[in-house]
């Protein structure tokens, strides 16, 4: 079995209900708790109208779209032992993993956030990516350093 996975090896996720879309679903699956899609189908969707409201926009699938552009790392650190030293290399991030990556930050900065029902945290958070401010904002930004910083060890990159 491959380290990376192919395409023929991804599984294919089919779009949400309300809004037709494959990045919604995504949101919805990596918010979903101990398998209760609809619950959390319900939740997404209350956190985007909201946050569409607050934004005093009309289509909150936009609004989510422009959120997590603003999300999606470009670089990212990996790992790698050369001659007995651990190396932090920078590699650039392609395709479904700066999706995954992006998802995954919005979901635990949402889930940090307490004090509030979920959708509304969920709300704010996006809001807040909407606006470049925010937890998973600042997670990318942190990520974007800490690649900056070890920049010197890129030519360790084989691939």
């Amino acid at each position: 079995m491959p380290r990376k996975k192919t395409k023929s090896l991804q599984r294919k996720i089919a779009p949400d209900r309300r809004y037709n879309s494959v990045l919604v679903a995504k949101l919805i699956n990596k918010s979903m708790l101990g398998g209760k899609k609809l619950l959390s189908e319900r939740l997404v969707y209350q956190g985007m109208e909201t946050a569409a409201k607050k934004l005093k926009k009309d289509n909150p699938l936009e609004v989510l779209e422009a959120s997590l552009k603003n999300v999606y790392p470009v670089l990212e650190v990996k790992s790698r032992r050369i001659g007995g030293a651990n190396y932090q290399i920078p590699f650039e991030v392609r395709g479904s993993r700066q999706v995954h990556l992006a998802l995954m930050w919005f979901v635990a900065a949402t889930r940090a956030r307490k004090g509030k029902p979920y959708d509304e945290c969920l709300a704010d958070e996006i809001v807040d990516a909407f606006n470049n401010t925010g937890a998973a904002v600042k997670k990318k930004e942190d990520t974007h350093k800490m690649a900056e910083a070890n920049r010197a060890f890129a030519h360790f990159a084989r691939y």
